[in-house]
């Protein structure tokens, strides 16, 4: 049976801004998208607000605690490390023609951020010339207040901002997809006996870009009754000694209170946080096969995947999707 299979398509980017240098990160042109999607140039120094790159810190490497055990020839030896939060030390100046659109710009901006605490996270994202760019969620934390020194607040001011990124990592803005699409079936017996590999969509190895290991998506479109995503990869063990394992879990559509995936339905599967969920709402968790299921995650470099439906036809397919994970911007 023929696999179809189809590029990832790559959504356009918005223009950036004019780049600057910061500390940390180098030449880069940034922007702070709010929970709402409006975006806010931040490195535009003929805008009415700007980032002050002096004082900018945290952009750096994620922070990571360290859990050792003592060692009785001496030392200690490593045995647990735990990306921790990340805070964003972020200074910005307001200003405008007069007071009364310093003021608007003012209070817009500090909506922009505050509003994260109410509706969800804000996005920094950070641009290359080349053209690449990361970005951070991001919440607001303290810090919007004027400096309260002679002549600040009438048509200029500055303030030093503090968001909080519970990832500390940046993802790409861009994904990484990978389709399988089952296409004609053949006949077992016509024109002589043949296996048709109807079940399986495909097993390719798919590439992490990324530095961070990542959690993906899947959205499986019927028909389909079983479905099943495994993967090979080489994992590193407490001792540092480097295997090769395979991970899987097994979606059972009669298992779930939504039955049988039909023609024109879909179910999306998520690994964090863990989720299935028909199109229609159905919830779906239900279907997977508690307890050796493993919502896997992909390391950095290569991983073997491979896709399996039961009940395949014409139609049948699975999209793979995440967005690298980077230690730095």
């Amino acid at each position: 049976m023929p696999i179809i299979t189809a590029p990832a398509v790559t959504p356009e980017q918005p223009p950036a801004p004019p780049p600057i240098d910061l500390p940390e990160v180098g030449y880069a042109s940034v922007t702070y998208v709010d929970p709402t999607g409006q975006r806010w140039p931040m490195t535009d120094l003929s805008a009415n607000w700007y980032t002050l790159a002096e004082g900018v810190s945290g952009l750096g490497a994620a922070p990571y605690k360290l859990t050792s055990d003592q060692h009785p020839r001496g030392g200690e030896r490593l045995r647990h490390v735990q990306a921790q939060a990340r805070t964003i030390v972020w200074p910005i100046l307001v200003r405008g023609e007069n007071h009364t659109e310093f003021i608007r710009h003012w209070r817009d901006l500090a909506v922009a951020f505050t509003r994260t605490l109410r509706e969800g996270p804000g996005w920094l994202e950070i641009a290359r010339p080349d053209g690449t760019a990361r970005r951070i969620a991001v919440y607001y934390r303290d810090g919007w207040e004027g400096r309260g020194r002679a002549a600040t607040g009438i048509t200029w001011d500055s303030t030093v901002t503090t968001l909080w990124c519970e990832d500390p990592y940046y993802l790409d803005v861009r994904p990484v997809g990978v389709h399988r699409e089952s296409g004609a079936q053949v006949d077992f017996q016509d024109p002589f006996p043949s296996v048709s590999s109807s079940q399986v969509l495909g097993a390719t190895t798919v590439e992490n870009p990324g530095n961070i290991e990542v959690w993906p998506s899947w959205r499986i479109s019927g028909p389909a009754t079983v479905i099943t995503f495994s993967v090979t990869k080489q994992v590193r063990d407490p001792y540092g000694v480097v295997q090769r394992v395979t991970e899987s879990f097994t979606l059972d559509m009669a298992a779930t209170p939504h039955g049988p995936l039909l023609a024109g339905e879909t179910a999306t599967v998520s690994t964090d946080p863990p989720a299935a969920r028909a199109d229609n709402g159905d919830d779906l968790v239900g279907g997977l096969d508690w307890p050796t299921a493993e919502l896997w995650s992909l390391p950095p470099g290569r991983a073997d995947v491979t896709f399996e439906l039961a009940g395949a036809a014409v139609g049948s397919a699975v999209d793979l999707e995440f967005y690298p994970r980077y230690e730095t911007a």
